[in-house]
């Protein structure tokens, strides 16, 4: 996927990838390596902004432990919990 990237996306992807928390990392890794290309150019300042949360508060998020704050809950965070919450 990387070679089909544009520079926006590769740091994304980096950023993704390399938190600090491994636990992070593989959550929103694996999340950009699926989602990131179909992105839309808003979505992707969206997450970006996601990148910025400290790990810990993101995780409880994504793991559902805790609602996200009203000026986080977006659409590409819906998409990321769903992604690692599938409905069935």
């Amino acid at each position: 996927m990387g070679d089909a990237l544009d520079p926006k996306r590769k740091r994304l992807l980096y950023l993704s990838w390399r938190r600090g928390m491994r636990e992070t990392d593989l959550l929103l890794g694996r999340f950009a390596d699926r989602h990131l290309q179909g992105l839309s150019q808003d979505q992707l300042a969206r997450y970006q902004k996601l990148l910025e949360i400290e790990d810990g508060l993101l995780l409880d998020w994504i793991t559902r432990r805790s609602a996200p704050s009203s000026e986080h809950d977006s659409d590409v965070l819906r998409l990321l919990i769903d992604f690692h919450h599938p409905r069935q």
